[in-house]
């Protein structure tokens, strides 16, 4: 990504009328599906290049969507991760605090910001340094004074790790032992302890497999004070888990209150 692309403010790259009416033919349509979203993402390159300039979830987002299954899931499909959002907003209402483990470019985190208002507070942990700059250009479009950035990547150990993207998908971003670039690393009790977080509303995390050493630890070290009210977990890569860690919650307390394709969705009792 070239810087800059985002130091020009939002609304320079709105889309063109051709644009717009392709966008608008997927959002009316089946074509706003995963399948199609690739092809759809070629089609709007062709008729104008760049990022596109477009409103999500009541957000403002640029959505580099050639090389991002998130901002295609963005930018074509209004109801992108519905389900979940509506979940994470029941639980972090207006003054409520959320935590987005993965941020990637902050459609959930920017979303939720919006939701739980000047009261509330967002937590947005995102270690990759394009992810990152993505999310605090959509942050500053959307006007948020109430989202706090973590540009570092959440895991078992306060130090650094490693994280690398297969293919052209930014935000399948991984933790890597054997190459990619270094990023900074806390445990997720650290950093909420360093943003003076004292209660958590609900939480969401995708990290690409790696939820299980985030979630461990956390629940063995914070303080029942800090356990999220509502979680949101991505379980598509749980066959890299050490430890089954939405078996853990249930343990802890938690209930399944619901399960979509990509993620389960715990309720602590």
């Amino acid at each position: 990504m070239s810087k800059d692309l985002d130091d020009k403010p939002f609304g320079t790259y709105a889309p063109n009328a051709l644009q717009r009416a392709v966008i608008a033919a997927a959002h009316g349509s089946g074509l706003k599906r995963g399948a199609f979203r690739p092809w759809l993402s070629r089609l709007v390159n062709l008729l104008g290049s760049g990022p596109i300039d477009a409103t999500y979830q009541g957000a403002s987002f640029r959505l580099h969507h050639l090389a991002s299954g998130t901002e295609r899931g963005a930018l074509f499909n209004p109801d992108y991760n519905l389900p979940e959002l509506d979940f994470l907003r029941e639980h972090a209402r207006s003054g409520g605090t959320f935590v987005d483990v993965g941020a990637n470019v902050g459609t959930y985190a920017v979303a939720l910001a919006k939701h739980v208002g000047e009261r509330g507070r967002v937590i947005a942990i995102e270690p990759h340094p394009v992810s990152n700059a993505r999310l605090a250009f959509n942050a500053s479009a959307s006007k948020l004074t109430n989202l706090t950035l973590v540009k570092a990547a959440a895991g078992d150990i306060d130090g650094e790790l490693m994280i690398e993207t297969d293919g052209d998908n930014l935000g399948a971003s991984h933790i890597s032992a054997t190459g990619g670039i270094k990023v900074p690393a806390h445990r997720l009790l650290t950093i909420l302890r360093d943003a003076n977080v004292t209660r958590v509303d609900a939480l969401k995390i995708d990290v690409e497999g790696y939820e299980d050493r985030v979630l461990t630890g956390f629940f063995r070290e914070a303080p029942e004070s800090l356990w999220p009210n509502a979680v949101a977990i991505e379980h598509l890569e749980r066959k890299a888990w050490l430890h089954d860690c939405i078996k853990d919650m249930v343990g802890l307390g938690y209930g399944i209150a619901g399960k979509t394709r990509s993620n389960t969705l715990l309720v602590r009792k």
